[in-house]
Formats: structure tokens, sequence, C-alpha cells
């Protein structure tokens, strides 16, 4: 469909598990629903869909009613925020008004073109369905002879008027990807001006219907894959209607358009179930490992940071490696320190070559004793980041993203690194090439550890929009060049954690905090949107190092199975029990991983409430559902003794399953008298009798857990 051809007044996109209805009667395109399949509805259904459901005309408003089109319009009469702002010098074309000159369109896709001549401004609207997921996007095109400031550019979908409550994601550094609910009674705005998508507000949203539970109501489900500044706006408009608007946030002046030049939004990724919270997550994780399929098992990881931090001896670290082999380690990854003058995190960062006075040899000696133990090597960099006290800094003050002439604002002692200025792109890009074409590094954790604030690149405007491309172009390259290296985004912890990131890497770092009560709740926020199998989830020590709590090695082994297991914890002073114990909870991991990290995990659901609750059950079902891994796990203590049944959905109805408990270092920690029959010799229940009636859980402490296996007989 084109120009020569009339344009359908709607479309409808769909599969049989998300239906979206677009009108095509306005400038850009309007969604008008999507939720729930409509089956394959004929243009004529479409049509007395758009009737059935057409909005009166008040006393006090408008002659029209104002569509929420894709890019919302403040020319159109719509009172919600405007998806487009931005004008020409002297403020003109401030309010353009759009005209659809080009429509393509297949049952999962569709594409636009929509033009305003007099302001010489293109939208370009793109949207496509995959299994379930709606992913979308809108490209900005300047066709003027002057430039055009760019202030705002974002998409906006229409929410169903049963979303009464929103869900996010926040928290705080080692505190991230807590569960937060709020009532959708009036307008909400979600923004981070870190430079990442920060630990505090991580770009996902689920709108969701009263009473939703993990596995029970309505949930329209959206995120912003983008690893910058963003901006999500939940409105509750005058007249009843809901919608959200998500796009990147810009910093004034920071976006300019040149005739010529234009500017796409980061994806938007929407999803629906109505199956609860774990349904539209089964709904990403299927997208997701499509999209980034994992070849070969995740690899269990030994990092260094917590064991030796900056003190960097040869004869520790051998000795380390001797320890994690002997538990079952199959990577050792060398953190922080390594490198130039970084003997403490004020300097030397931004040097990345090998420090001669720590390794005189370079790092074949250990590579090769970490192989010789049957482990590959990894390696820790910041490339964003730069020391003062560096020798790249004294040669190149220049390259820092600073407020020129103004005293600036450091973090962890350190600056940002432009990676914008290709002098800079460069010199960083041939350091890391330089180090993974002469050493053999199988795996990088790539770290970012401070807040962009008042960074301005040399033409003096703002620089996080730049810098965030600049990091997915170092990133891609540096894959381009070396495929065979795996990658893990950190930043401070789970300070970019976004699909937007996911696309460029092979797994997140979580938290900095490897405290194991902490863990739990990040794991069930992170879960949501990340398969298992790309959430780094370590064992940490006896002791918190970010907040002091103990728990025993069983909890922490148990919350560390669950996601791509490695150890954070220095080996050298576990006992030769402990030892044996983890390299059981490594041995059970290597055997459960194909199940971990292909199957559907999914929270059940307890008498609890969704935020805050005291106790979790959760697991992962294998595709042909012939088994199952089920954790039970007590956060804290509950209002009454005996915990709630526990009923598992998903398995095969008329089926048998075995039920037995799985030993993880040393059994449950409970203070029954007696605990359920089932614990202490198998049991066998059909699916459907697990999914109506329940199981009944152990009565365990706080801050445990139990592991038991369902195998179908």
């Amino acid at each position: 469909m084109s120009d020569s051809s009339p344009h359908p007044s709607l479309v409808h996109v769909g599969d049989d598990r998300l239906s979206v209805i677009i009108d095509l009667r306005y400038g850009i395109p309007a969604i008008s629903s999507w939720g729930r399949p409509v089956g394959q509805p004929e243009q004529g259904d479409l049509e007395n869909i758009a009737r059935g459901v057409e909005r009166p005309i008040e006393h006090g408003g408008l002659d029209i009613v104002a569509p929420l089109t894709l890019v919302s319009l403040h020319s159109s009469g719509s009172f919600a925020r405007p998806g487009l702002e931005g004008h020409r010098p002297g403020g003109r074309h401030w309010a353009p008004v759009f005209s659809l000159c080009d429509v393509s369109a297949t049952p999962t896709s569709l594409t636009t073109t929509s033009r305003d001549d007099v302001a010489e401004l293109e939208v370009r609207c793109e949207l496509s369905l995959r299994r379930g997921v709606l992913v979308m996007s809108a490209t900005l095109i300047n066709h003027g002879s002057t430039r055009y400031l760019l202030s705002t550019f974002g998409l906006t979908l229409p929410l169903d008027q049963r979303a009464r409550e929103i869900v996010s994601l926040g928290g705080r550094w080692a505190r991230e990807s807590h569960l937060e609910s709020v009532s959708f009674t009036g307008n909400h705005l979600f923004e981070t001006r870190t430079g990442r998508s920060s630990h505090e507000r991580q770009p996902s949203f689920w709108f969701v219907g009263p009473g939703t539970t993990h596995q029970r109501g309505e949930v329209w489900s959206t995120h912003l894959a983008w690893s910058g500044n963003h901006s999500i706006t939940a409105q509750y408009l005058p007249d009843g209607r809901r919608c959200v608007q998500l796009g990147e946030l810009l910093h004034p002046g920071e976006l300019c358009l040149e005739p010529g030049e234009q500017y796409s939004t980061p994806e938007v990724i929407a999803t629906y179930s109505p199956h609860g919270l774990s349904g539209t997550a089964a709904n990403l994780h299927q997208f997701i490992r499509a999209d980034r399929k994992v070849t070969g098992p995740r690899k269990v990881v030994m990092n260094t940071w917590e064991s030796v931090y900056f003190d960097h001896d040869l004869d520790v670290l051998f000795e380390l490696a001797r320890r994690g082999a002997r538990v079952g380690v199959e990577r050792f990854v060398l953190d922080d320190g390594w490198f130039g003058a970084r003997r403490s995190d004020r300097s030397g960062l931004g040097d990345w070559v090998i420090s001669e006075d720590v390794y005189p040899h370079g790092l074949a000696p250990l590579i090769e004793h970490v192989e010789s133990l049957g482990m590959d090597f990894g390696i820790w960099v910041e490339p964003e980041c730069v020391n003062e006290d560096s020798d790249v800094f004294r040669s190149h003050p220049e390259w820092a993203l600073v407020d020129r002439g103004r005293e600036p604002i450091r973090g962890r002692n350190q600056l940002v690194l432009n990676l914008a200025n290709e002098e800079a792109f460069d010199h960083v890009f041939g350091q890391l090439d330089r180090l993974l074409s002469e050493n053999r590094i199988a795996f990088v954790k790539w770290d970012m550890n401070r807040s962009h604030v008042a960074g301005s690149g040399l033409d003096g405007a703002a620089g996080s929009h730049a810098q965030t491309l600049a990091v997915y172009r170092l990133i891609e390259e540096l894959r381009d060049r070396h495929p065979h290296v795996e990658f893990e985004s950190c930043a401070s912890g789970g300070g970019r954690v976004d699909l937007g990131m996911i696309e460029r890497v092979d797994r997140v770092w979580a938290s900095d905090t490897i405290d194991a009560l902490e863990r739990q709740e990040i794991l069930r926020g992170l879960s949501l949107t990340l398969p298992l199998e790309f959430i780094g989830s370590h064992i940490g020590s006896r002791t918190a190092h970010t907040t002091g709590r103990r728990h025993s090695l069983a909890f922490r082994g148990l919350t560390a199975f669950f996601g791509h297991l490695g150890i954070e914890w220095n080996l050298i002073e576990a006992t030769d029990d402990e030892l044996e114990s983890l390299a059981q909870i490594v041995a059970l991991y290597k055997e459960s991983r194909e199940l971990l990290h292909s199957g559907t995990f999914t929270y059940f659901d307890l008498a609890q409430p969704l935020v805050d609750s005291a106790a979790v059950a959760f697991g992962v079902i294998a595709s042909d559902r012939s088994r199952a891994l089920v954790a039970y796990v007590q956060l804290r203590s509950e209002r009454h003794q005996t915990p709630d049944l526990l009923c598992v959905p998903g398995l095969e109805p008329n089926a048998h399953y075995r039920i037995e408990v799985v030993d993880v270092a040393g059994g449950v920690r409970g203070m029954a008298r007696r605990q359920p029959a089932w614990m202490s010799s198998s049991l066998t229940m059909r699916g459907l009798d697990l999914e109506v009636v329940g199981l009944q859980p152990p009565a365990v402490v706080p801050e445990s857990a139990v592991l038991f296996r369902l195998t179908r007989q």
C-alpha cells in the first residue's frame, strides 16, 4: 500500500498471543487497542470495532476526540504529553501537522511514512510482532534547509481501562530491581538523568488489573530498550483514557537535527498476558532467547573482586584458581587492579596496559596456570571512565566528558571519557583490541561506575546521547573483532540492565550486592524481563560485603543457583567442609543448567502480597513438562506459623510427578517438630492436583529455602 492506492482505515497486527488494532485515519498511526487476541478480523469487523468504541464529545471540551497517535501531537488537540517537541530557529514549526503518505502492512508488521510539507519534517513508524511481543520505533527526518532542535521524541501507547495499577522496578545501588506498585489514579513521571538506565528506576513497567498476581490477572508490559537517560510518563487523561509514553530523555540542546539528519527512538517493547506477571515474563524470555541465542552451557565463574580487591598477588591468585578448579569452576575472571598504576580507585583508570609492577611477565603465566586447571580466563575493564591520575588523562584532558571551564563533578575519583570523540574512541578500541588479541581471554566484565553529570562534548552540548551510542558501537566493534569473547554488562552492579544492552552482551551483573536476601528480591524483579541465563548470580562469602549479613551456604548457594552461577568468595579462607559443599552445589548447577536456561521460569502464587511478601516460590518447568525444579524461600517471619500451600501450575495435568527434596549444602533449616512427610520420603502427585490442591511447604526459618525436584513418571 502506498500513495497510489487508498490506505485502509484500520489495520490488525496479531498472532495467537497478542492483537494490536491500529487506526490510520490520522496523520500518524494510532494504536486503538492492544492485548487479548481477537483472531483474524476482517476489515468490516475492524470498522465495527471502531464504531463500537467511538467516544462521545462532551461539553466543556473541544469539538473533536483527539487521537492518541503513536507519536502524540499537540496540534491534534491532544492534551496528552506530546511525543514530538522541537522547533526551528525563532521558535517556528513547534506544532507540526502530519499527513499519512505511505503504508506497508503484513499480518505481523506495519510501516508508515507521514510528512508535514510546511514544517519539512517526516516521521516513519515501524511496528512488528515477534512471538507475542510488539516491537516499535519511530524516526524523525529533517527535510528542511535549517536545523531542527529536538527536545522530545517518544512513543505513546494507550492502556486498557482495566489497568489500574503500575508495577515497576525501583531501588538504589546494591538494592536494585525491587518490585514497587502504585495506583494508576493520576499522572506518574519516571525519569533518569544518570546517563545509564539507572539503579533507581529501570525502564520496565507493568500495567495490571486489580488483584493481579504472578499467575493471575491481565498485564500489559512495556519496556524501553535504551541504556541511557529515559523518560516514561503514565497519564490518566481528563476524559478517562490512560496512556504511557516512553522515550529517551534529552538534555536541553542535546540533539539538533541538521538538514538531512534523522533521529530514531529506542525500541519500545510491549507484550500482554492474561496469566499475570509470569505470563508476560514468559513472552519476553522467549523473545530474548530467540534473538540472543546462547551457544554452549553457561560456565561457572570465579570472580576475584571480593577475594583480593586491588591486592593482586600472583601466589594468592594461583591458589584461588586451584581452589576454584577444585570445586568445579570453569572460568576465572581477574577483576580491577591488573593494569597501569591501578593500585586503588584513585589512579590508573583508562590505561589499559598490563601493569609491569604487578605482572612483570604479563598475564601469560596466570592465564597458562588457569588453563592448566581446565578453566578459561576473563578480565575486568571500565572503558568509559578515566582517573585524572592516569597517563591517558595527562596526555588528553580534553577527552573527558565535562563542562568546560568549570570544576567537574567526580564519582569514585573518576570522570567519564568522551567516547563520542573519535580520537578517544580509537585510543580505547586500540588498547582493548590489543589486550584481547595478545592474550587468551574468553570473557570481559565491562563495568561503568559513575553517572554522567553536566558532561559536555567538544561542541559544548550535552553528551549523554552520543556517549550511549558510542558505547554500543565500541562493544559491537570489539565483538566483531573477537567473536569468541563473551561480554558482561556491569554498571556498579545493576545500573544498566535493559534490553538495549542485552542486544549486545551475554549477561548482566545484576547487583554489586551478593547478599542472598537482597538477591532474592533482585531475582524476582529482573526475571520479569530477563531469562535466568542472562543474570549473573554469585555465591559470596559468609558475611556479605555490602550489608554485613551472614547467611548459610545453603541459602547463598540456592539463591545463586537460579541464574548464571558464579563464586565471589575468597576460597583460601573456606574450610574443607565448605569447599566440599560448594563443589556439590556447582555439580548440581552443571547437572541442571540445561533445564534452568531453557525451561519456563515462573513465580508461583502464595497467599502473600505482591510487594513485600514474607515468602516466595518459583521454579523452572521443562519445555516438554517432563521435569521441574522448584524453590520455596522464606524471606522473613510470617504472621502465622505454618506456610501457605504452594500450587504449581504448568505441569501436564494427568501425568504423575515424583516429588523429592534436593539436598543443598546440609538440608533444610526449620523449627518444626515434624516436617511434612514428603520431605523425608518421595511423594507422587498428578500435575492437576499440584496445580489445584497444592503442596504443603516445610516450616523453615527466615532467610532459608528448600529446593525440590519434580519428575514425570
